[in-house]
């Protein structure tokens, strides 16, 4: 089903696209096609497919959660501009009202 060049105005106005009228032209074809085709997947029996979040097999990437050693306080505050208590001091971003 082509669309009109109306309709191809209104997608291009609702994504904020100013385009001339040889683009209006080409992506009139060009998502009559999109359309056709979405058409056609429609068309395809999947009642025998149960439906899926993703088609890849699912695998966990991330490594296991260990304990190790890390810097000490006096380390990481070594390079501190400003640090009070064992912790860093920054300027302050909120007024109390």
């Amino acid at each position: 089903m082509p669309l009109s060049l109306t309709e191809v105005e209104h997608v291009a106005e609702l994504a904020r696209l100013g385009l001339t009228e040889e683009e209006k032209a080409l992506f009139r074809g060009q998502l009559s096609a999109i359309l056709d085709y979405a058409a056609v997947l429609q068309g395809v029996d999947t009642s025998a497919i149960p439906p899926t979040a993703t088609v890849l097999p699912l695998s966990n990437v991330m490594r296991d959660d260990v304990a190790r050693p890390s810097l000490s306080q006096e380390d990481v505050l070594a390079n501190a501009p400003d640090a009070r208590d064992g912790f860093f001091a920054v300027a302050a971003i909120l007024q109390k009202t």
